[in-house]
Formats: structure tokens, C-alpha cells, sequence
């Protein structure tokens, strides 16, 4: 007996076995049948991440098998993009996250393009000039208040004005549009001061000229005797101009110091005088309105040669006398000397003028060729970027300056490489008073690329 309820206990065991093994079979093959169920796995199998490697399609549909952390080039043809170009396009051969590049990015409000898995550096040094029917930003022929005649190419001889319909689009940054109103608005109850040489006073008045329209603006107050900007007895010109627009209470002002030491006469009551040049102190009028400026755009360089320092009777000094050390002497050294005092005073006294935004603007190239000014150099190319139209470097063509304010708060504002490719946009051998026998191949026309040299300020304040 005992034996037999033994064997009849396993068979019934047995039995339940069989009977859950083939209910269980029959459930798998429901689940399996269910349109639930496989859009589940769809989805699961939609959203697994490869931990080794991915595919992308290149551009002739063939496979390319990459790893997550390494870099898809594209190259773009050098050809000019109008003003129908998409955002999507890339501007030169830009190395793109592989995985970034299927992620959203979004534009932060200074420019800077963020993506989900990794920052994508904005400089604006680095890009290319795009043709742009939209362009001028104002017009030559009506900027007459704030735009010197001989810098107005559109008064002269000159036939070809191409040069006028190109804008530049940095790589990894956004560059809306200028408007007017809206950068007075941004400047309102603010104060913007261009220090430097004649390629600032061109800066200076580019801006003025986008900022009103370049139309005659009665609104518009002169503001130079608060600056101590008025002309002297016998001069030819004041020091500088300021002016307030007076609905958002903007100034915009330029004061000329072509090497941006103090200069100061020896013996003031003569006026052949020697004047001492003061490589270590920054000019008198900068430090007494320093207080005054919420940007401060500074540049210097073309009057670094021997000629210039002779012909203006200056004679260096270092420490309240005149400058002993021969190599310090030498015309290069000098320059440097001086950026770097200047950069370094300029830094110490910001964390005292904590709204202040100093840039340090690079050198304007120079186009001349065969000869400089005085020895037959020209510029008479009129063919828009025919040296190319990309700036690929990542430092800057201008390394005295780079080399200044790196590790400072004084910002670099960079458009020697930008402007190098721009030859063709020189005052060159034309005038009010007809074709010259010399060409100017260092100013500008206006309106043109100091225009560009404003908007990438602007981007950057």
C-alpha cells in the first residue's frame, strides 16, 4: 500500500507538471502574437544605445562604422554662400560631435552655440564672408554728419561698389542682423569709447553711421566739451568727438591716441616742443574718464615707425624719463612694451569698473603691393575675396595683442585674419579730388569692413 500511494503521488505530480508546461508554452506563444507586445520590443530596441559603435550614412549611402567619441568632417565647398544659405550649413571644415550632432542644441543670449552633450566654441574670428543683398548697412552717399568725405568712397571716382554686399558669419556663433534701435536700447544710459590711431576714428564713425541709419539725426547731441573734446587754437581737428543719443541716453566717442602712451610736452609754452612719449603710462584723457565707460574698444599700430615718431617729435620715456635701454629703443620692442603696459594697467582697474567691458581691437592689415605708400604701392584689385573668403585658424594673426590679454579681463577683439581676406575694400587710389598718383591702402571705404569690425563688437558686449 504504502508502495502503491507512492507511484500514484508522482504520477499526479507529473501530471500538473505537464499541464502548467504547456500552459506556460501556449501564454509565450499568445504574448508573442500580441501587436502590444511587439510594439514594446520596437520600442525597446529603438531606444538601446550601442556601447560599442554606431553607423551614420555618409553622403554616397555608404556604411561608416565610428566610434561614440570620434569626429565626423564634412568638407563645404569655398564657393560664396548668399543670403538664401540655410542656418544648417557649416561654414568650412567643422569637426562635429558624433553624438552632439543628433542632439537639440539651443543659442545662448552671448552667441555661444550649447549642445546636450558637449560646448561648441564660439570665435568670432573664425568663419567666412557671405554675400548678402542686404547689405550696406547704411548709405555712403547720406551718412554726410558723422562720415568723413574722404573716407566716403561712394563721393568719389570709384565705379565698383561689390565690396559693399558681404557679411561675416563667425563659425558657432549667432550674429543676428544689426538693427539700430535695438543696439540703442541694449546701450541705453551706456557709454562706448573708441581710444587709437585713424583706423579707430574710422571705427568710431562706422558705428555712428549704423547706428543713426547714416541719416542726419537732430536727436543726436555733441557732447565733446564734456570730454574736454573741443578744437584748440590752430588745430586741425579736436582730439576726438562724442555724441548722445538722447532718447536712450547713448554715447558713442572717440578720442585719437595712435600709440596709446601718454604724450606730454616738455616744455609746453613752445610749440616745436619734444613731447614725451611715456611707454609705461597709459593717456592722460583714459584715465581721467575711465570711470565714465561701460565698453572701451582700444587699438594702436601704424604709427609704430621710426618716421612717425620723428616727424611728431616724440622721445620715449619709462618712468618719468627718458627711455635708456637701447633694446627697448628699437621701434619693436617699444610696441610691445607699450601694449603690454597698457593691457596690464587696463586690467588692474577693472575689478574697480565692474560694468566696464574693455576689448583690445587687433591690428587692420595693410594691402599694399609692388612699393608701399611713398615708393609706388597699390591695392587696385576691386574682386571681392579673390584671396578666399575662410578664416580657418583658431589664434589669433595678430599674436602681440593675443599675447597681451591672455590671462586678463580685457577681451581680444579679432579682425586682422577677417579683414586680410578683404583687399579689394581699401580707399585706394581714388578721392573727392580725383584718381591720386599714391594709394591708400591701409583706410577703409564707408560703408565696408569696419562695419563688420562694429558687429562683432556688439556680438561680444
Amino acid at each position: 500500500m504504502k508502495g502503491g500511494n507512492t507511484f500514484s503521488l508522482r504520477g499526479r505530480s507529473l501530471s500538473l507538471t505537464l499541464v502548467v508546461l504547456i500552459v506556460t508554452t501556449i501564454a509565450i506563444w499568445a504574448w508573442e502574437k500580441n501587436p502590444f507586445a511587439n510594439s514594446l520590443l520596437s520600442a525597446q530596441e529603438q531606444y538601446t544605445i550601442p556601447t560599442s559603435e554606431f553607423r551614420v550614412g555618409s553622403r554616397n549611402d555608404s556604411v561608416v562604422s565610428m566610434k561614440p567619441t570620434e569626429k565626423i568632417e564634412e568638407n563645404i565647398s569655398h564657393s560664396i554662400i548668399t543670403e538664401e544659405t540655410t542656418g544648417e550649413e557649416k561654414f568650412g571644415t567643422a569637426p562635429v560631435d558624433a553624438i552632439s550632432a543628433f542632439s537639440p542644441e539651443k543659442i545662448e543670449s552671448d552667441g555661444h552655440v550649447i549642445s546636450s552633450s558637449k560646448t561648441k566654441v564660439c570665435n568670432y574670428a573664425k568663419g567666412r564672408w557671405i554675400a548678402d543683398s542686404r547689405r550696406p548697412l547704411y548709405s555712403g552717399f547720406r551718412c554726410k554728419q558723422w562720415l568723413s568725405k574722404m573716407w566716403a568712397c561712394r563721393l568719389t571716382q570709384r565705379k565698383d561698389f561689390s565690396y559693399e554686399g558681404y557679411r561675416w558669419q563667425p563659425e558657432n556663433c549667432d550674429m543676428p542682423k544689426f538693427e539700430k534701435s535695438t543696439f540703442l536700447q541694449r546701450m541705453q544710459d551706456k557709454t562706448i569709447a573708441f581710444i587709437g590711431d585713424s583706423l579707430g576714428r574710422q571705427q568710431f564713425q562706422s558705428l555712428m553711421c549704423m547706428a543713426t541709419g547714416g541719416e542726419e539725426s537732430p536727436e543726436v547731441e555733441n557732447v565733446g566739451k564734456k570730454y574736454g573734446l573741443v578744437k584748440a587754437r590752430g588745430a586741425i581737428r579736436p582730439d576726438g568727438w562724442a555724441y548722445r543719443f538722447t532718447k536712450t541716453n547713448t554715447t558713442i566717442l572717440y578720442y585719437w591716441s595712435a600709440s596709446l602712451s601718454d604724450l606730454v610736452p616738455l616744455n609746453i609754452s613752445d610749440p616745436s616742443t619734444n613731447v614725451a612719449m611715456h611707454l609705461d603710462r597709459p593717456p592722460a584723457f583714459m584715465r581721467r574718464f575711465l570711470l565714465h565707460f561701460d565698453v572701451l574698444v582700444l587699438n594702436t599700430g601704424h604709427h609704430w615707425n621710426r618716421g612717425k615718431l620723428n616727424a611728431n617729435r616724440w622721445v620715449m620715456h619709462v618712468g618719468g624719463k627718458p627711455n635708456e635701454d637701447k633694446k627697448r629703443a628699437e621701434i619693436g620692442h617699444a610696441k610691445n612694451f607699450t601694449v603690454y603696459s597698457v593691457v596690464r594697467w587696463l586690467n588692474s582697474q577693472l575689478p574697480s569698473h565692474p560694468r566696464l567691458k574693455a576689448f583690445f581691437r587687433t591690428i587692420s592689415p595693410r594691402h599694399f603691393a609692388n612699393g608701399d605708400w611713398n615708393t609706388g604701392g597699390s591695392c587696385d584689385n576691386t574682386a571681392p575675396l579673390s584671396g578666399g573668403s575662410e578664416v580657418v585658424q583658431d589664434g589669433s594673426s595678430d599674436p602681440l595683442v593675443e599675447g597681451a590679454v591672455k590671462g586678463t579681463s580685457v577681451k581680444i577683439l579679432d579682425i586682422t585674419a577677417v579683414s586680410q581676406l578683404r583687399d579689394e575694400g581699401h580707399m585706394s587710389h581714388y578721392s573727392l579730388r580725383g584718381n591720386l598718383n599714391v594709394s591708400d591702402c591701409l583706410h577703409w571705404c564707408l560703408p565696408g569692413i569696419p562695419d563688420t569690425w562694429n558687429e562683432l563688437l556688439i556680438a561680444q558686449i
